[in-house]
């Protein structure tokens, strides 16, 4: 994502009091920011129907709706799942702690606040928010197959391939508010915990579209899982197979897909994939097998394939 050097950054100021929104609004402007200001929890949530900032500083203890859930509906309701959210408060217990990082924000300051540590920590959250976007559009581009769910399972992004086949799949149109059917949330909580150690945890199958497996990849923050969409037509490549070729297993299951007249496209799709790295795996096996395009290859693999019956 290319990124306009001149574009002023967009700071959302949530405080109920006014000495504080004027004494940040004054250190934001000075530091090259455009700032929005809201007095209340319910005031910000308007704000970020018409446009979205580019970090949010939230107090902690408003009248009405605290910070604490006013920053879990602008991560839910709202979509500023990337949105940076730092909190403002002069609380400074533990317990406060924890509870502003449970709601989803990235940072807690205390108060009175220091205006040249403050900017700082904007410095660093609004660099990291980049290069997690930046990531994200470089997974776009490559091709994965990908999403991100929270701990309920709800879809927070998906590469477009990934949509893609979610919806093709399951022949629905509407990914904005997906959630992963029962049981796979209890399959991810088991997974992201390390409860079994057998490898068959990190997979799962949608209920009713067994050949669309997710593969569980990684945290990604601390309500943000990182998922691998794979279909599976119901056939893989025998150990054997690869073997007796001198193929690595996942080369072994390319090349079966490949014998049965898949593209490289489909064998992208069918193992969850990206096409340059079919590709790349197409080199290894021509290399390995002696041969100089797939027709050979999959005559090959037929052959191997004749034999073993």
């Amino acid at each position: 994502m290319i990124t306009d050097p001149k574009k002023r950054d967009v700071a959302l100021v949530v405080d109920d009091s006014p000495e504080t929104l004027r004494f940040l609004t004054d250190a934001l402007d000075g530091a090259g920011m455009t700032v929005m200001v809201a007095l209340d929890g319910v005031s910000a949530m308007r704000i970020v129907d018409q446009i979205t900032p580019d970090i949010v500083l939230l107090d902690a203890v408003m009248p009405g709706m605290d910070g604490f859930e006013t920053c879990r509906r602008l991560k839910r309701d709202a979509g500023l799942d990337g949105v940076p959210i730092i909190f403002m408060t002069g609380l400074a217990e533990t317990e406060h702690i924890v509870c502003g990082l449970e709601a989803g924000g990235v940072d807690y300051v205390t108060k009175p606040i220091v205006v040249e540590e403050m900017l700082a920590r904007i410095r660093v959250h609004l660099a990291n928010a980049r290069m997690t976007q930046s990531a994200r559009a470089a997974l776009d581009v490559s091709g994965r197959y990908l999403l991100a769910v929270n701990s309920h399972g709800k879809l927070l992004w998906a590469t477009p391939q990934g949509q893609k086949l979610l919806a093709d799949t399951l022949a629905d149109d509407a990914m904005d508010d997906f959630v992963l059917p029962d049981p796979m949330p209890q399959w991810l909580d088991q997974a992201q915990k390390g409860k079994s150690a057998a490898k068959t945890a990190t997979m799962a199958s949608f209920p009713g579209h067994e050949q669309l497996r997710l593969q569980y990849m990684g945290k990604l923050g601390p309500n943000e899982f990182l998922l691998r969409l794979a279909k599976d037509s119901g056939a893989e490549a025998p150990a054997e197979f690869s073997r007796e070729l001198g193929l690595t297993t996942r080369e072994g299951e390319v090349l079966s897909w490949l014998s049965k007249g898949k593209t490289n496209r489909d064998i992208a799709q069918i193992l969850g994939l990206s096409p340059r790295t079919v590709d790349k795996h197409l080199e290894q096996i021509y290399s390995k097998l002696g041969v100089e395009n797939r027709t050979a290859a999959a005559a090959i693999a037929v052959n191997a394939k004749n034999l073993k019956q």
